[in-house]
């Protein structure tokens, strides 16, 4: 029986001419694998049947944006999850959903290989092949680009001696991965870190220098999840795509990092994730008035840490399951809703009520009705204040 290679497909040139390529290198009948993360573009069915028209035995598509929204999105939602205090992992919570259904697409078709058209210099080739060594541990792992040494330029040769149904002349300046949580766009003359991005490496977001008038927004949460806008019932994947429209159409959501690659080089990185970061931003700040302070403290390291493996590619590690424990366990009372106002560029809050709140206004209160008993304060400080000052006359009585 022939060998069988599933390879991830987004109906772009490298992974079109791939399917042959792979053919050609290995033996191999090659499988297309289309994943559908709300990245737009193109129809489905089109892409399908441009794989089969490259060459693929068979083309299959999973339609995954409610899945990825609810199990992918909203998990990183509830950890605030900002790579280096900037990135809301736009990529990287992607990768593991795409690897689940081509570990589920190579296991369907009896494949032994699972190709992706990542480079050797990105993190998304550790991502997609630590996930599917984890989910299919028997699975081995190519990477044309990196691999079989296809190069842009070779792909443009091979697509025009064969033929393939691909549009191969026009040449983009930039290299773009979007899905329904943000965009991504890197290459070209971005490469420059002096240069500023020009309109063009911007879709999800308008221009924020002069904005529409103030749009204001009420987000409704349940044990951390959006369920409602200004009222409406919503579910995750429709909670993203709103706020995307409406904080994209402020400029919300722009952000230019030079970020620490997972293997090891600085890159310069322009995401736009307008619904991204306005959710994040009212969910953190629901969780100022739900989580107590000890736990919200530690939360923020574990954050940190969760935030850290996913860009890492270890969705599927013991690690990052045990975490997801710790941060659903948080979740419990961030309950209720956010009031925003969204204009040129910023999401600001403006208001916060929770049926699960800890603010208690008789104890925040300076007026008529403070329940705060002040006289406990003094105590207090002496006890919280007492192991630096022993400290503090050890030094001075060895004049230190």
């Amino acid at each position: 029986m022939t060998d069988r290679v599933v390879l991830a497909y987004s109906g772009g040139l490298d992974t079109s001419v791939a399917i042959g390529w792979i053919g050609e290198a290995t033996g191999a009948e090659v499988i297309a694998v289309a994943v559908d993360v709300g990245q737009g573009g193109e129809d489905l069915e089109t892409v399908r049947q441009r794989a089969l028209d490259c060459g693929a035995v068979e083309a299959y598509v999973a339609d995954a944006r409610e899945e990825f929204a609810t199990e992918y999105c909203m998990p990183a939602l509830k950890t605030n999850a900002l790579y280096m205090d900037a990135y809301p992992l736009v990529s990287a919570v992607s990768r593991p959903v795409i690897v689940k259904h081509l570990v589920k697409a190579a296991k369907q078709f009896n494949a032994t290989t699972v190709a992706h058209g990542c480079t050797g210099k990105g993190n998304d080739q550790v991502r997609f092949e630590v996930g599917i060594q984890t989910l299919g541990p028997d699975l081995k792992c190519i990477a044309p680009v990196r691999d079989l040494a296809l190069t842009r330029e070779k792909a443009i040769t091979y697509a025009e001696n064969n033929d393939l149904p691909i549009v191969t002349t026009k040449s983009n300046p930039f290299s773009i991965d979007q899905n329904v949580w943000g965009r991504a766009v890197e290459t070209g003359f971005l490469e420059d870190i002096w240069n500023r991005p020009t309109k063009d490496v911007y879709d999800y977001t308008d221009d924020p220098t002069f904005p529409p008038a103030v749009d204001e927004v009420t987000i409704t949460f349940d044990q951390g999840v959006p369920v409602a806008i200004d009222g409406e019932s919503v579910t995750p994947l429709e909670a993203i795509e709103i706020m995307n429209r409406r904080a994209g159409a402020q400029g919300i959501g722009r952000i230019d990092v030079v970020e620490d690659r997972l293997v090891g080089i600085k890159s310069r990185e322009i995401y736009e994730a307008p619904g991204a970061m306005a959710l994040i931003a009212a969910h953190k700040e629901l969780e100022n008035v739900t989580i107590e302070r000890e736990q919200a403290r530690f939360k923020k390291t574990v954050d940190q840490r969760w935030t850290e493996l996913v860009y890492d590619g270890q969705w599927f590690s013991p690690l990052k399951k045990s975490l997801d424990v710790f941060v659903e366990d948080t979740q419990k009372m961030v309950n209720g809703e956010v009031r925003m106002d969204l204009h040129g560029g910023r999401a600001t809050v403006t208001g916060r009520r929770s049926n699960t709140s800890l603010y208690d206004f008789n104890l925040a209160t300076y007026d008529e009705g403070d329940s705060f008993d002040q006289s406990y304060a003094r105590g207090f400080i002496e006890l919280f204040g007492m192991s630096s000052k022993v400290a503090s006359s050890r030094d001075q009585r060895l004049g230190l």
